[in-house]
């Protein structure tokens, strides 16, 4: 045990919480992994993390709450029982951070709006295609009021686990919120589309965002630009296929210029495929926001002591 590390742990060993779990162990940063917990003894996940030295339990929440020393809780489970296991881990003092869409806390971006929630108990990652497209409906909306942000995020069906099937309903509902609450835009719209392609495809999303006005068009270019770096910080196959478009087309509202962006995710391959993009973000994320929480909570013992 590190004295100098905050101990966090993942509740849920899927292939979500397994990634997070190779993440955390390669770029600990401010945290210490001690536990990777689940429902199922016999998941590949408790499997490996056995093999690596960190702690594994098939009690689920329990084991998490039983060890009074975790003070970060990943729950990388569902919708559904996120909402049941906020309630315990709230009441016991942990932070959560969820990567399921059950918004139970406020919507965080890390490279939009993280800085606004380092006090809450509970923060929400939104979904896969939030991570990866609210950035730049964002982006566009720093430069220029957004009247309509519409994301189309099309994964390999070999990504897609029973959590994620599961959770169809909440990735569009929480995904177009992301739009509005986090990207800014008056009006947001998400779909997902599960590729069967074989070999599997790449993580691709389609941004179609309008603003309410004329704006200058080199501004939301070089916007744009500047937040993909900013995200390939965390996530570095995170990329644009191509500059972004600017045409005029027919909308609800008349012929106006619109903003068309293309992105592409590829993931790192620390547990999961490539071309699992969705997952990887998701998980790079959850890493990224838990370093900035880890961080404040070393500074607040600082100050004590």
């Amino acid at each position: 045990m590190q004295a100098d590390k905050v101990k966090v742990a993942i509740l849920g060993s899927g292939n979500i919480g397994t990634d997070l779990m190779y993440k955390l162990l390669k770029q600990p940063g401010s945290m210490e992994l001690v536990m990777l917990a689940g429902i199922d003894p016999h998941s590949e996940g408790l499997a490996r993390a056995r093999s690596l030295g960190v702690g594994a339990s098939h009690a689920g929440l329990d084991a998490i709450l039983e060890a009074p020393e975790i003070r970060i809780v990943f729950d990388a489970t569902s919708a559904k029982a996120h909402v049941r296991h906020a309630k315990a881990l709230r009441e016991t003092g942990r932070i959560a951070i969820d990567l399921t869409p059950a918004a139970r806390g406020p919507y965080v971006v890390p490279p939009v709006n993280l800085g606004e929630h380092l006090d809450a108990p509970n923060v929400n990652l939104i979904t896969c295609g939030g991570q990866a497209t609210i950035p730049l409906v964002y982006a566009v909306r720093r430069v220029t009021p957004v009247r309509y942000a519409e994301m189309v995020s099309t994964v390999a069906s070999r990504s897609a686990g029973p959590g994620t099937r599961q959770n169809i309903d909440e990735f569009t509902f929480t995904t177009a919120r992301g739009l509005e609450v986090i990207g800014g835009a008056a009006q947001g719209k998400a779909i997902i589309i599960l590729n069967p392609a074989e070999p599997p495809i790449l993580m691709r999303n389609t941004v179609y965002v309008a603003p309410s006005g004329a704006f200058d068009e080199k501004a939301v270019i070089d916007s744009v630009e500047q937040m993909v770096s900013e995200v390939q910080q965390y996530v570095p196959g995170y990329r644009l296929k191509n500059r972004p478009v600017i045409e005029r087309r027919e909308t609800p509202w008349g012929k106006q210029p619109v903003v068309i962006m293309l992105l592409e995710v590829e993931g790192a391959g620390d547990f999961l495929p490539p071309y699992a993009g969705n997952l990887d973000i998701m998980t790079a994320s959850a890493r990224r926001v838990g370093e900035l929480f880890a961080q404040r909570l070393l500074s607040q013992k600082e100050v004590m002591v």
